[in-house]
């Protein structure tokens, strides 16, 4: 009571208490920016799996690997090896850079990147095109020894498969790494617990030719390989049909076949997981430069998180794809239907004798 009296009897103009209330929505504000979004149970789940199933993946090939010794089939296992182990070392390297991002609060795009965001970007390009530069050399590979088998023995061999996979790496490395020199930016992304190239604050030119050049890599690598397989796949089946190949080549003919297809089913399974984050990436970053984005900003930051997402999902699903495409595995699911199929055939049979059966012993009574 003395208080509201001094302030209505003095000269003194009241307390202005809206600045205090600005100020104290400011800071509410900010404590949520720096509190994880969601529960980071999901993330954890998505690196477990991604490192079980690429584990047992790599033990596979490691036994098919020492199991065969023909040349074309050991340096395929080599690739695909390599593959998987960088899909493994993507989810081990990432998945604890964004755990470790949960625990300590996330992050906003308006704020300057840190040693771990640079790393964590770098890093996202880096696995991002390691697998889709190696599915395409693969599938290259692979195309040379289908259509031209003799070439293919005299240039490829265990030496040169290492070579290849060491400039692939090396490749992805360089791209990874020219935001260090002033040729693009890593930022902190929606919901801020992961870094990628800068494309929905203050995006620059060198942000978009970044982005650009790091979409055309990935979607060449996509068509390169589509390509290939498509080459292989059609040279197969002419020489099934044309029955060409003798009784000493039909190992070597189904090996190709088996390849080919696990090669099929890794392309798709990487142009349906990593097609989102490419074209949502460009067209967010096009309208970022151009000023354009507007309301859209959270729409797009929701479309890149899927993306995202799938593109993880990709690290996860190609050991899978290796996995049940084996011969031996498709042998046994050719058998299990094949029984069930037969089973089911039989007991149709059998219920219409017993249909039957039961007709004409009516028909009997009757008479």
């Amino acid at each position: 009571m003395l208080a509201m009296q001094r302030y209505n009897c003095s000269d003194v103009p009241p307390f202005n208490v809206t600045p205090v209330v600005q100020e104290l929505r400011v800071e509410a504000v900010a404590c949520n920016t720096t509190r994880p979004p969601s529960n980071p149970a999901s993330a954890g789940l998505s690196m477990t799996l991604g490192i079980l199933f690429n584990a047992v993946a790599l033990i596979i090939l490691a036994k098919a690997y020492n199991r065969f010794r023909r040349r074309s089939k050991a340096t395929f296992l080599l690739s695909a090896s390599s593959l998987v182990a960088t899909n493994l070392a993507g989810h081990v390297i990432l998945g604890a850079l964004v755990l470790k991002k949960y625990s300590e609060g996330t992050g906003s795009a308006a704020d300057n990147p840190d040693r771990p965001c640079l790393f964590l970007g770098s890093c996202m390009v880096f696995f991002g095109l390691c697998p889709l530069f190696l599915g395409c050399g693969m599938a290259a590979e692979r195309c040379l020894g289908v259509t031209r088998p003799l070439l293919h023995a005299r240039l490829v061999t265990t030496a040169r498969t290492k070579m290849a996979l060491a400039l692939i790496w090396l490749l992805a490395l360089c791209v990874a790494v020219l935001p260090f020199f002033s040729l693009g930016a890593y930022t902190y992304q929606h919901p801020g617990t992961w870094c990628f190239i800068r494309v929905t604050e203050g995006t620059r030119t060198t942000d978009l030719v970044f982005l650009m050049l790091f979409s055309v890599l990935a979607l060449s690598s996509l068509a390169s390989a589509f390509v290939c397989n498509t080459i292989s796949g059609i040279t197969l089946v002419r020489a099934r049909l044309k029955k060409r190949s003798c009784s000493g080549r039909r190992s070597g003919g189904s090996q190709d076949t088996e390849m080919v297809v696990q090669l099929v089913g890794i392309m798709v399974t990487s142009c349906i997981c990593w097609s989102p984050l490419l074209i949502f990436g460009l067209m967010l970053a096009i309208k970022s430069y151009s000023g354009s984005l507007g309301g859209e900003r959270d729409t797009y930051n929701s479309l890149m998180m899927t993306g995202v997402r799938m593109a993880t999902y990709n690290q996860i699903l190609d050991p899978w794809v290796y996995i049940l495409l084996r011969r031996a595995v498709l042998r046994k699911i050719y058998r299990v239907t094949k029984r069930q199929a037969s089973l089911k055939g039989s007991t149709f049979r059998s219920i219409r004798w017993e249909v039957g059966s039961f007709q004409n012993s009516e028909k009997n009574t009757k008479i």
